[in-house]
């Protein structure tokens, strides 16, 4: 029996929409080819949420082949009507706040009043940000030698791929097709087959705010058949990935097949030092941010906390209480929780198995460091915030990525200990750190190997400042006017005034 293009939902908090279930090419929800399909799972209650079709080899080639042809004429339109176009996206984002956010908790497992509804206000900022550069993207004259001239103009890069992870679907969407689409771009985006939903249900929104048929194709499909294709696609010019460094190691091998544009925001192991003269309230509060919101599903999480041994008991004291305080545990629905479930049974396996790697690894356990058994949490993908203490260097949980609620917090002696702590691991997406003095703090900043450090808060991000790692953290950056750059190709044109050789 075929699936149906669409079908209707009414939400636990009231809100009933129409989930479309095709493949958003040209404008229009179609069929997979080949009729495969692939489930939506409730990572609260571990149930169907939906079914949808997946793309495969010859529907990303058939998405590919549409977006090409509606280059052509999108790299015509002026970047004022694309502005335009981009803000109609953010007026229906924002007309519809609620109910989007409503989405993406049911298919994210994020808790929607405590979560989800901001990340629709981030893709609000995001696409209102790039619609105010898209007609401010300008070149350079440069004029050494009376007898010649040369400018620069930045053109598009034509065809964008562009792979989105299921921690943050719709926000990772918006920091990428914003700007590709600034920038007179057209894309191929492809979901996470875990978090499909909400996008699909987005995608209607380009067509109605005027977008032309083929500028904006958003498919979903699974990493190894769709997202391979995509990147190794010989007419895609430009692929842009967000998940985990093993998956981004092959994205670039991939795009190798014809050296396309990559750009790779990959897996993190943030630490945050909190020195002895540091707000030790503050601390408290931003570090648990740092690891608690988004049930720990954040590539930036401060994931390692350090300590100075002069305040570290207390330390563990305050954050065990004001963990198990402001962090209720809940359903997505729930208005008061704080951390809901993992996104799906394979991510909370993979958590719990990190737990029960720290424990024989000899860390003290403070909180949690269990799956939540309690009442109706029993049947999602639920795991107890978790504190581990007196973490030494070389532990896997200090180390390697666990994406989940779950914190490591060891102490240091020095400054000079703390840096070498801070570098130890394969990654560098942010660090943080908590002092009052402001000059221990940009020089410590200095020699932290990361894209981003936070002074005195916690995975702060904002839609005019670069988002990006080192090391095996990525490649490239996003947001802020550097976002828009990595979407764009300088093109040098001479002009000979002399008129002889």
């Amino acid at each position: 029996m075929s699936l149906p293009l669409e079908y209707s939902v009414t939400l636990p908090d009231g809100n009933t929409f129409t989930q479309p279930t095709g493949l958003f090419i040209n404008n229009e929800f179609v069929k997979s080819v080949s009729g495969k399909t692939l489930d939506s799972i409730n990572p609260s209650t571990s149930e169907v949420n939906g079914t949808v079709y997946c793309a495969e080899e010859e529907d990303v080639d058939i998405a590919v082949k549409a977006a090409r042809a509606a280059f052509k004429d999108w790299k015509k339109v002026t970047g004022v009507d694309r502005g335009i176009l981009l803000n109609k996206v953010a007026d229906a984002f924002e007309a519809q706040r609620d109910l989007i956010g409503a989405i993406e908790a049911w298919d994210s497992g994020k808790t929607k009043e405590q979560n989800a509804v901001y990340d629709i206000d981030e893709c609000i900022s995001c696409f209102r940000y790039f619609a105010g550069w898209a007609d401010k993207i300008q070149g350079k004259v440069i004029q050494n030698d009376p007898k010649k001239l040369a400018y620069t103009i930045h053109e598009p890069l034509g065809v964008c791929g562009q792979i989105i992870p299921w921690n943050y679907p719709l926000a990772m969407a918006a920091w990428k097709l914003a700007p590709a689409l600034a920038a007179g771009n057209v894309v191929v985006l492809k979901t996470s087959e875990i978090t499909p939903l909400s996008l699909l249900y987005v995608a209607r929104l380009f067509k109605d705010a005027g977008f032309p048929a083929g500028v904006v194709n958003i498919i979903s499909g699974f990493g190894a058949v769709a997202g391979k294709a995509l990147s190794s696609h010989l007419d895609v010019d430009k692929i842009a990935f967000t998940g985990s460094t093993a998956t981004g190691k092959l994205i670039q091998q991939a795009a190798a097949s014809n050296l396309k544009a990559v750009t790779l925001e990959c897996g993190g192991k943030s630490p945050l030092i909190i020195r002895e003269d540091a707000d030790l309230e503050q601390a408290v509060k931003w570090a648990a941010i740092g690891i608690m919101s988004n049930q720990g599903q954040i590539c930036t999480s401060t994931s390692r906390v350090y300590v100075h041994e002069s305040v570290y008991d207390k330390f563990l004291e305050e954050y065990t209480a004001h963990v198990k305080e402001a962090y209720k545990q809940g359903s997505m629905f729930d208005s008061e929780a704080v951390v809901g479930p993992q996104v799906s049974k394979v991510q909370r396996d993979k958590v719990l198995s990190y737990i029960e790697i720290g424990k024989k690894e000899g860390a003290r356990l403070l909180l949690g460091g269990e799956k939540n058994s309690e009442g109706e949490l029993s049947k999602g993908f639920y795991i107890k915030p978790t504190i581990f203490a007196d973490i030494k260097p070389e532990m896997r949980i200090v180390n390697e990525e666990i994406f989940g609620p779950v914190v490591v917090v060891g102490k240091f002696s020095s400054d000079e200990e703390v840096i070498t702590y801070a570098n130890q691991t394969q990654y560098g997406l942010g660090a943080a750190i908590f002092t009052k003095d402001i000059t221990v703090a940009h020089t410590m900043a200095a020699e932290i190997q990361a894209g981003m450090v936070w002074i005195n808060s916690s995975n702060d991000s904002d839609v005019h400042i670069p988002f990006g790692g080192v090391k095996m953290s990525g490649v490239g950056r996003e947001l802020g006017e550097y976002g828009l750059s990595i979407y764009t190709q300088a093109k040098a044109i001479h002009v000979n005034l002399g008129n002889k050789l």
